[in-house]
């Protein structure tokens, strides 16, 4: 066999073993997606029973009315502005298009940036974008709730140094049908008509003043918010890396294709030499 058919064949064996490596890292990001979706309903209900007392807890204040009918306004004060990223790569132009749509979203406003993902801070660092904030993104699910604990005690943090009453997170969202949505979902200020207040025959028992209640309860809001920020963004990431392993298969295979048809040319050509060489020899002998 001559060196540039064995150097095909090479090339053949390692882009068959490139293209399982590909099928590997596909099945482990579908496998991610699913998990994440699976751990939203907890989550929700979390955040459901949260409100609940919220709703409680303005029902027992008489100040509830005034309290619900604050509105958030806009103002001239700072603003955070969270952008959940991803900590691993081979997702295409995700963390581009999530850090694109947070940027435009609040160009030209007093903006602190935290940003969550070792990803997109490299390319926040590229965009020469000040970062005020950083942290690592989940790369399992069972992160997610420590990362939102990290990034709540971050924005609270801030706010009581700060002249700031604005903050959004910046996030992916996955749709029906393999789409990618990057989404803001509001955080403060925080708007308590949000919930519904009924007051109950029996009011529930408290230890705390109500306005500090009220407080730690819209805190643990937020926290329940972000959580599930969290994990639509790893959901979304993982079906982003999904649609860019099945491009790199397809591509993959296109170069098999054209290793083999080189190969089956390289060896119809050396069968031809050889054949050549032993009719020469025949009659050379005669």
């Amino acid at each position: 066999m001559s060196d540039d058919l064995a150097n095909v064949r090479a090339r053949i064996s390692g882009a068959h073993d490139l293209a399982s490596v590909i099928g590997a890292m596909r099945a482990a990001a579908a496998a991610r997606t699913y998990e994440a979706r699976e751990q939203l309903a907890g989550i929700r209900a979390c955040a459901d029973a949260v409100a609940f007392a919220i709703g409680d807890a303005l029902a027992m204040s008489p100040t509830a009315r005034d309290i619900r009918e604050l509105s958030p306004a806009d103002s001239n004060n700072g603003a955070i502005a969270i952008v959940l990223c991803t900590e691993q790569g081979f997702v295409g132009a995700y963390n581009h298009q999530v850090i694109r749509a947070a940027t435009a979203q609040v160009a030209g406003e007093r903006v602190k940036y935290f940003i969550a993902g070792e990803k997109g801070l490299r390319i926040a660092s590229e965009r020469c974008l000040s970062v005020d904030w950083r942290t690592n993104m989940i790369s399992h699910v069972a992160e997610a709730a420590a990362i939102a604990n990290e990034i709540t005690g971050a924005l609270y943090e801030c706010l009581s140094k700060e002249n700031i009453d604005r903050a959004s997170v910046w996030h992916g969202d996955s749709r029906p049908g393999g789409t990618i949505q990057i989404v803001e979902r509001r955080l403060l200020p925080f708007d308590f008509s949000h919930f519904v207040v009924a007051p109950r025959p029996n009011p529930p028992l408290i230890t705390l003043p109500l306005p500090v209640l009220l407080e730690n309860l819209a805190q643990e809001y937020v926290f329940t918010q972000l959580s599930e920020a969290i994990m639509l963004s790893f959901a979304a990431e993982n079906e982003a890396r999904m649609r860019a392993m099945l491009v790199a298969h397809k591509n993959v295979q296109v170069t098999i294709d054209t290793l083999n048809a080189d190969f089956r040319r390289l060896r119809q050509e050396e069968i031809t030499m050889e054949i050549n060489e032993l009719v020469a020899g025949g009659i050379a002998s005669r």
